[in-house]
């Protein structure tokens, strides 16, 4: 078995996009309904090669790890269920739409390429998610999205991994992804509303915690995720002028 990530589903142009990765490493485990999955990145996962695949267990646990020879790219294991109890509740698409147009990836993208929310992506390549903030509610921030086709799993753990950035300041401050766990109950239909939720859980130094939530029309929750973010030298990204 082997691991690949193609370049279209890159975060910054040479490395594959966190949340998209961390699914692909999910779908291997099989995970079931009610069960979630973490993912930890440990290095940037590269594009368009052949990754070895070891999978194993710790109790009752499944694990698997994926190698970049000797390098350890991604380790994943299966959770416990999240519980949803406290999370925010989905706004209507509508005000998920106002809340995009104030995305801040439009003014300056530290990763444009981004499949998730880069702002550089060609119409019907990639999500091209907007994030905002949400207006009068209590920092949350949401995102408007229409699947134009079916979608997988690693599409959903993709859609839930960019908006935890932006909720958590990746404007003011570039990151990455560290570790994610999610649990996606229910695939989003082709051609329906889904509005995306994000917000910030605390952090402390380099480290920024965040979680969202995937809901469908009349606020039916799909998929819950939360997430760590590692804070980067701002020096060694040259942030890019955001594209409609």
């Amino acid at each position: 078995m082997t691991f690949v990530v193609p370049a279209r589903f890159c975060g910054p142009p040479e490395s594959g996009n966190g949340g998209w990765v961390s699914g692909h490493a999910a779908a291997l485990l099989e995970p079931a309904p009610a069960e979630a999955v973490t993912v930890r990145l440990r290095t940037p996962p590269p594009l368009d090669r052949e990754l070895a695949v070891r999978t194993g267990s710790a109790g009752e646990r499944r694990t698997l790890e994926i190698l970049d020879g000797e390098r350890l790219v991604v380790e994943a294991t299966t959770a416990p269920a999240l519980d949803p109890a406290g999370i925010p509740g989905g706004v209507s698409f509508a005000d998920a739409t106002a809340a995009g147009e104030g995305y801040e990836g439009l003014a300056a993208h530290p990763f444009p390429t981004c499949f998730s929310c880069g702002t550089g992506r060609a119409p019907g390549d990639g999500l091209r998610l907007r994030p905002g903030r949400v207006a009068g509610g209590d920092g949350e921030y949401a995102a408007a999205w229409l699947p134009r086709a079916d979608i997988d799993l690693e599409t959903v753990w993709a859609a839930l991994d960019c908006p935890g950035g932006w909720a958590s300041g990746i404007a003011g401050r570039p990151m990455v992804l560290g570790t994610m766990t999610a649990q996606v109950t229910s695939l989003p239909a082709a051609g329906e509303e889904h509005v995306v939720m994000a917000w910030q859980r605390g952090g402390e130094g380099r480290k920024h915690h965040s979680g969202t939530a995937l809901y469908a029309a009349g606020g039916r929750l799909l998929a819950q995720a939360e997430a760590t973010w590692i804070a980067i030298d701002p020096t060694t990204v040259r942030p890019a002028g955001g594209a409609a």
